[in-house]
């Protein structure tokens, strides 16, 4: 199992999400958050609006991995949304985002982000496998891709 799917529980992987915008989805990840894993949504949305501020965390490729850090929280933890509609999300090659992975991480730790983060990166930039998560059709499928899934 790789670092990525170690972050991810079946109660963090929603299909179908409608989200009209970006501030929907930071909503909506709030919310999940809240629920699951017994954050703040309101501070969760928040870090999350805000390093978007910073540039949009829009791949390319209908992708998109918003992530933030958060004070108080103890473990990196993820969530994977696809979304019903496509949003846009200012992502370099213009196209609108309709698969998202969320990265919350403790407030100092500095290295396990940049780390998950190049993960993500490399994940997501394989197409096959972005084109395996839009076909899957349901949470267990999503979570068998994710956890297969290994870094060159």
């Amino acid at each position: 199992m790789n670092q990525i799917a170690e972050l991810l529980p079946a109660a963090h992987v929603v299909l179908d999400v409608d989200v009209a915008d970006k501030p929907a989805l930071f909503a909506r990840l709030g919310e999940l958050f809240a629920t699951s894993a017994g954050l703040s949504a309101a501070t969760v949305a928040h870090s999350l609006a805000v390093r978007e501020k910073l540039g949009s965390t829009g791949l390319g490729q209908g992708i998109a991995i918003p992530h933030g850090r958060l004070r108080g929280l103890k473990d990196a933890q993820g969530a994977f949304l696809r979304l019903a509609h496509a949003i846009p999300f200012d992502a370099p090659d213009g196209k609108p985002v309709s698969q998202v992975f969320v990265l919350l991480v403790p407030e100092h730790a500095t290295d396990q982000h940049l780390q998950l983060l190049s993960e993500l990166a490399q994940m997501f930039s394989e197409g096959a496998f972005r084109d395996r998560l839009a076909g899957a059709t349901d949470v267990s499928g999503i979570l068998s891709l994710i956890g297969a899934w290994q870094p060159e």
